[in-house]
């Protein structure tokens, strides 16, 4: 009984509460995603500044045809972009067909063609006066009013070319998320009686939902911050009137509120895209087996060749028309600047988007892996709100970026007077640091959602094994998780390169002087209405764009290290 006596004691005596022990990781997720947040919250501070009457001025006039056209282009672009990147990602990865080898590199060559490129190439040769409608109207002998021609220039014909150029973030995570998925979920579809396609569609396409959830979400935040295609199309939208307001009338704080608005739809959209993700987990292999190779359904004749046509569509369309029209006229005419001042906006567009993805790859890692650590509301609400940044217009961010930047310069500008009697001058303000820092405001989302979305694929027993092995996060996360990411990493890296590479308005506010880039070169000759001598400088940036996506491409291919 004596013996007896303690344990009862102890087990009577209240357990101290352990405080919750907040990591490094989860302080660092915050603080950074504070400062990728700083430049949204310098903007959504102006709301709060009275706008002299021009905010219900636009209430009253033009700001309900901004939300419907927004939110009309974002359905009608989302559902055309998420019919054409999942076909397509399913086809490739549930069949097996002559020519899929070069289909499955090739459907992501649009993703390098800028939206507004193809607008002004598709405009130019299917408005009334191009073209195709001139050679309809001599064939035929029509007048003006004698035939129907879809018109271009229009919310449809936007959303139609949006949905060409932005299918592949849907098509590339699909894709990465067939490419894998465990080998003994198809094969126990197998063994209860499922053919290879059924066994596709019922098992692997379901496992592929925050994927495809997360492509979707993609599309949504590019359309909503398009501004030229929508802007040549004559498409008034949330991003076209931000620019109008601040920049053609003059009233920057009216602009914000609008500004501001947009950014209350992207909340919204981030959040449905959380919810429609759910909270299942879709776990891959972790032996690294690929299940489509064993699951591909092997199809000839007149199946093959449909499946081939279907495929190949959005490549033509998206890609192989505007390009072919491009290269004639740079053939015919070009950009007078040929030569070695092309060597330098090239290098300039190269060293960016290098530079951009290399940055966003690591912040976007350390937060999913912090999110990931701690799930907790704290973390969580921090990352959304540094996610939103993907949705807004680039001049927003570049100016959301210049007054934090601009006040921080003469801060310390007034400290080395008053200290050392120098001067620092300008810093920060026109910096590579300043660009670099836009770009992640801006692309920030991209890597982060990208990575959560294949996080979310590998089994928590890995963690569970590794902590039991003594090792640490840090640890864990370089020698387990990283080789099972490299499919998501390699997806993130192409989407960023790509997009920097096309960059225009927050390139054009923030560089530092002097610094041109491709795209920079493009707008300026195209919005002039001089496409011919932009053709160059177009067909130079879906030209770098391609080889990373082909070298990446065949990377993903290969199964991963471990």
């Amino acid at each position: 009984m004596a013996s007896t006596a303690p344990t009862s004691a102890a087990t009577s005596a209240p357990i101290p509460r352990r405080r919750p022990r907040v990591s490094g990781w989860s302080l660092g997720a915050v603080g950074v995603a504070a400062l990728i947040a700083l430049p949204i919250v310098t903007v959504v501070a102006q709301v709060f500044i009275p706008s002299g009457g021009a905010w219900a001025h636009l209430a009253s006039t033009v700001l309900p045809l901004y939300l419907r056209n927004s939110l009309m282009l974002v359905a009608l672009t989302v559902a055309l972009a998420s019919a054409m990147g999942v076909g397509a990602g399913w086809l490739i990865a549930g069949f097996a067909f002559r020519g899929r080898g070069v289909l499955q590199w090739a459907l992501m060559l649009p993703m390098t063609m800028p939206g507004y490129v193809i607008a002004y190439v598709y405009y130019d040769r299917l408005a009334y006066a191009g073209p195709v409608q001139s050679a309809l109207r001599e064939v035929f002998g029509w007048g003006r009013h004698d035939y129907w021609f879809p018109q271009i220039a229009s919310l449809p014909g936007a959303a139609v070319l949006l949905a060409l150029v932005l299918y592949p973030y849907v098509y590339l995570l699909t894709r990465a998320a067939f490419a894998t998925q465990s080998l003994h979920l198809i094969e126990a579809a197998r063994a209860l009686g499922q053919s290879p396609r059924g066994a596709f569609l019922r098992v692997a396409l379901p496992m592929a939902r925050p994927a495809m959830v997360a492509g979707a979400a993609f599309v949504a935040m590019e359309t909503l911050a398009d501004f030229g295609t929508v802007q040549h199309l004559g498409v008034q939208t949330l991003t076209t009137g931000i620019f109008r307001t601040w920049f053609a009338r003059g009233e920057p704080v009216a602009a914000a509120q609008l500004a501001a608005l947009l950014i209350g739809f992207i909340a919204v959209a981030l959040i449905l895209e959380r919810i429609l993700r759910g909270t299942r987990r879709y776990t891959g292999d972790p032996a690294g087996r690929s299940a489509t190779a064993a699951a591909r359904h092997p199809l000839t004749g007149w199946r093959a060749a449909i499946v081939m046509a279907l495929c190949a569509f959005p490549i033509v369309a998206g890609f192989l028309v505007p390009i072919v029209d491009l290269v004639r006229r740079a053939i015919l005419v070009g950009d007078p600047m040929w030569g070695a001042r092309f060597l330098a906006f090239a290098a300039n567009s190269l060293m960016l988007a290098g530079l951009a993805a290399l940055l966003l790859l690591s912040v976007g890692l350390f937060l999913g892996y912090a999110r990931r650590l701690d799930g907790s509301p704290l973390v969580r609400g921090a990352l959304g709100v540094a996610g939103i940044g993907y949705a807004m217009p680039g001049a927003v961010i570049a100016v959301g970026i210049l007054m934090p930047l601009g006040w921080a310069d003469q801060t310390l500008d007034a400290w080395a007077r008053s200290s050392f009697g120098v001067s620092t001058g300008l810093l920060l303000t026109g910096s590579y640091v300043g660009l670099l820092y836009a770009y992640a405001v801006r692309f920030l989302s991209i890597s982060l959602n990208t990575i959560e979305a294949s996080l979310q694929r590998i089994p928590p027993s890995l963690d569970d094994a590794a902590r039991g092995l003594g090792s640490g996060p840090g640890r864990t996360l370089f020698s387990v998780h990283f080789p099972l990411l490299r499919g998501g990493l390699l997806s993130a890296a192409i989407f960023i390169f790509a997009d920097v590479m096309k960059e225009l308005p927050a390139t054009l506010i923030v560089r530092p002087f002097n610094l041109d880039t491709l795209a920079i070169r493009t707008y300026r000759l195209a919005s002039d209405g001089r496409l011919d001598e932009a053709s160059t400088s177009a067909l130079l940036i879906v030209a770098l764009g391609i080889i990373p996506v082909i070298l990446l491409s065949r990377a993903m291919d290969q199964p991963a290290a471990h």
